[in-house]
């Protein structure tokens, strides 16, 4: 059973909201963001009774990341009052990954010069493009200067830890200025490069302009599909050949720069979430895995602790969650150590799956794993889906069936 946990600290407040940004987060002001911190802080503290029903929960940390929303729009005083909430409920590895997302421009002198002594030594920058045109066409408020400065401040202040997130597909993006974004990126040195094909959906102000076939928000000058796979391909190319490595689906790193707590997502290792839209995953004394989350409604999550959703992992889910969680990291699923958890008749199982996506394509096998190609990256989802409904609990060893984590 794993002997350290994972923490996500939701802070859902930014300065404008993305066209693109589908997330449980909005514009609000100062008095908000003090109360919401004040409620955070009650939730961490209510770690123990929260967590009852799970015996083993780890005490040590070792990975803790604050989200949002923009969450260095806090003061340095709201940071530590949460800091210090986290070390008096949880044991905090002195070499633990302690990252913040943020959002170029908007990180207070205060905050950047209290980060390392709160023990941050990761920020992850919110870019999306070094093209100014197409970062404010999505309602992003910096400029290219803007990003290369707080890139410079980071470091000046011994944050060298640094991620760059970019999009590919915004309005007015094209081939060109693609290229010009990875230059610029690559450019800066920084040890870790995220990139998102655009997602479009109803949950998103872009998103349903441009399934009820509207003009808003640039709508007409999204690229194609497959201009954005190509753009995609582009990078990992690019890329791989500077030396960042990509080890997941949207994630390249160099050596050593990996994101720890990311890792923990595609692995199924333990970890807490806590504030608005937050959620868990814990392992139980039986060994058997729960989810749960936190209300995505800002007002019922300040009105105080409310009844959570609990979805306990059957073992079926838990073989199928190897699968299409082990498919996003470039590794692959391990074929081995996967049989010597599920048993021989459920791997069976999933053998025509694994065998139809290699004709279309889609997977790669080697001698020992089975990974996405380059192609089936671009259609990852549907790979996944494939997977799901395919093993019965009958095919599943019976050690499984007694413990169906997966650890």
């Amino acid at each position: 059973m794993p002997d350290t946990l994972g923490i996500y600290i939701s802070i859902p407040f930014c300065r404008a909201k993305c066209s693109y940004c589908n997330f449980a987060s909005g514009v609000f002001g100062g008095e908000r963001m003090s109360a919401y911190v004040d409620r955070l802080t009650a939730e961490i503290r209510e770690t123990h009774q929260r967590t009852d029903f799970c015996m083993v929960l780890p005490r040590i940390v070792d990975s803790v990341y604050f989200g949002g929303g923009t969450p260095s729009l806090l003061s340095s005083e709201q940071m530590q009052q949460i800091v210090r909430a986290l070390q008096e409920v949880f044991q905090v590895d002195p070499r633990a990954e302690v990252a913040l997302e943020c959002a170029p421009g908007q990180l207070q002198d205060d905050l950047l010069r209290s980060l390392p002594d709160l023990g941050f030594n990761r920020v992850s920058l919110g870019v999306q493009s070094f093209l100014d045109r197409e970062a404010a066409a999505v309602g992003r408020l910096h400029t290219r200067a803007a990003t290369l400065l707080e890139i410079a401040r980071l470091r000046g202040a011994g944050i060298n830890d640094i991620n760059v997130d970019l999009i590919a597909g915004l309005p007015h993006q094209t081939e060109a200025s693609w290229r010009e974004s990875l230059d610029v990126a690559i450019s800066t040195g920084v040890p870790h490069l995220s990139v998102y094909m655009l997602d479009v959906d109803e949950d998103s102000r872009l998103g349903r302009e441009m399934l009820a076939g509207g003009t808003r928000y640039g709508v007409g000058l999204v690229p194609r599909e497959e201009r954005i796979a190509a753009m995609y391909n582009e990078a990992c190319e690019r890329f791989t050949r500077e030396g960042i490595a990509q080890y997941e689906i949207s994630n390249f790193a160099r050596v050593g720069h990996q994101s720890r707590h990311n890792l923990k997502y595609w692995t199924r290792q333990p970890y807490l979430g806590f504030g608005l839209d937050a959620h868990s995953f814990l392992f139980v004394p039986d060994g058997t895995a729960v989810r749960f989350g936190n209300t995505d409604n800002l007002d019922r999550y300040m009105a105080g602790p409310a009844e959570e959703v609990r979805t306990a992992i059957s073992a079926t889910a838990a073989a199928e969650e190897a699968w299409f969680l082990g498919l996003r990291l470039a590794t692959g699923v391990s074929l081995v150590e996967l049989e010597k958890k599920i048993g021989p008749a459920a791997m069976r199982a999933f053998w025509p799956i694994v065998a139809e996506c290699e004709q279309e394509r889609l997977l790669e096998r080697t001698a020992t794993h089975v990974r996405l190609t380059n192609h089936g990256r671009l259609f990852a989802n549907d790979v996944f889906e494939r997977f799901l409904g395919v093993v019965r609990e009958e095919d599943l060893s019976h050690e499984f069936m007694e413990q169906g984590a997966l650890v």
